[in-house]
């Protein structure tokens, strides 16, 4: 897998887990569904993804942290 892949996989399963919540637990689980959506746009407009980040904090799916320097 990927990290192409692997990040629009873990958002997707975000997406729909926090709908089901908002469905079945509390409609406040909504904001959380807002919440990815927004995260998704922000990253594709400016390329920073925090989810890679911290997958690269893991070393997962080939990812490096980034250094600050």
């Amino acid at each position: 897998m990927t990290l192409d892949e692997a990040l629009r996989a873990i958002a997707g399963a975000f997406v729909l887990l926090s709908v089901a919540l908002g469905w079945f637990v509390s409609p406040w689980w909504f904001l959380f569904t807002a919440f990815v959506g927004l995260n998704l746009l922000q990253s594709s407009l400016t390329g920073f993804c925090p989810l890679e980040r911290i997958l690269g904090a893991f070393g997962l799916f080939g990812c490096r942290p980034h250094t600050a320097g």
